[in-house]
């Protein structure tokens, strides 16, 4: 398997070495946060095609590195089961989620290492090696979870935090990339003052911790299988309020489908699951938006709160064609991409809001301070 994730990596590295940009370093970050978002929409298709369990154990499919070397235990397990966990197709989708997975580990390994060498060489800031060493630590505590995963058999709480440590990692990566754009880049100040871009850092940060449990439910939802426990919309089951039961719905440690104590999870459990993240979605949607917005007359602010606006319309367009047109996996794969997007951009939105309010902050600090045009010897 490691070997098979080193001559996967080979390629993605090739691009970064090959590539025109003078800086191959600021490159691996951004080619590593295009393939995590890739992983994470992989990782959506491979959920929402019950091909979680196409390979049993891990990291292997039957002790092998492929689903070529275990194709006899995977047509024997087809034949028992023809509609069970395990097919040759669902082998493949399961172990390709796996073989992306490495790939941005070996990327990050690479990213560290290169960052510990040329800051013990140079100090330059830009290779700072804190934020990658956590990275290496972070995506090694994703892994594990992605073999909890399959150990526990798609418990939904595990899936539910695999999937948020995956957002979790897009953002770290999306940040660091950002800090490396900003060290090559000329400063500029946006026409706002310190206390305004303050207000728009707290909206953003606000949007973005609104937007994480709103991505706790959502996963809650799909691991739970309870995106179709609404069929109708604005309504549920033709009412505002429908019957609904949140304290099985909620219980965290449970086997999927059933309560904690064993017995099939009723339907209006699914149905509180379904309700609450539809609702808690009205909420992010209307924060983001007003970040968005506020965000919206500032030049260096404004691509990105556009690119929110857009990407919260496509959400919520997604999200209620998943319900009127039962559930297409086109759809879905798509309503969680547009998750991951708005991650992307509200993480966007928070570094820079962050790195223009410094920079504000000390443009107006040196305005108030001028310096003295004595010169003192």
């Amino acid at each position: 398997m490691a070997i098979t994730a080193l001559m996967i990596a080979l390629l993605p590295a090739t691009i970064v070495w090959t590539s025109s940009d003078a800086n191959k370093y600021r490159k691996l970050v951004w080619v590593s946060v295009f393939l995590t978002f890739d992983l994470i929409v992989f990782g959506a298709f491979t959920r929402l095609t019950d091909s979680g369990l196409g390979c049993p154990d891990w990291p292997g499919c039957y002790g092998a590195a492929n689903p070529f070397l275990a194709h006899a235990q995977i047509v024997a397990a087809e034949a028992l089961m023809p509609t069970g966990p395990v097919t040759v197709v669902k082998a493949w989708i399961e172990m390709i989620h796996r073989y992306l997975a490495m790939t941005i580990g070996v990327l990050i390994v690479a990213m560290m290492a290169q960052s510990w060498y040329q800051w013990r060489k140079t100090r330059r800031a830009e290779y700072a090696p804190w934020l990658p060493t956590a990275l290496f630590f972070f995506v090694c505590l994703q892994g594990a979870f992605g073999a909890w995963t399959v150990t526990l058999k798609l418990q939904p709480v595990i899936v539910t935090i695999h999937l948020l440590l995956g957002m979790g990692l897009l953002s770290m990566l999306v940040w660091y990339g950002g800090r490396q754009n900003h060290l090559h880049a000329p400063r500029t100040v946006v026409s706002a003052s310190p206390p305004a871009m303050r207000n728009i850092r707290i909206l953003a940060g606000v949007a973005a911790a609104l937007l994480l449990v709103q991505l706790a439910l959502g996963g809650w939802t799909s691991t739970n299988y309870a995106t179709l426990a609404c069929t109708d919309f604005p309504l549920c089951g033709g009412k505002v309020i429908p019957d609904m039961d949140f304290e099985h719905g909620f219980t965290l440690w449970r086997e999927l489908g059933k309560t904690a104590t064993g017995h099939y999870l009723p339907f209006s459990a699914l149905t509180a699951i379904h309700w609450v993240h539809r609702n808690f979605g009205i909420l992010v949607a209307l924060v983001a938006g007003y970040a968005a917005w506020r965000a919206w007359g500032h030049d260096v602010l404004h691509k990105t709160a556009r690119n929110i606006a857009l990407a919260l319309a496509a959400q919520i367009v997604t999200g209620v064609a998943t319900i009127y047109l039962s559930f297409p996996l086109t759809i879905a794969v798509l309503h969680n991409a547009g998750a991951a997007l708005l991650v992307l951009l509200l993480t966007m939105l928070n570094y820079k809001a962050k790195y223009q309010y410094d920079i504000a902050k000390k443009a107006a600090s040196g305005a108030a301070h001028p310096p003295s045009s004595t010169v003192r010897h």
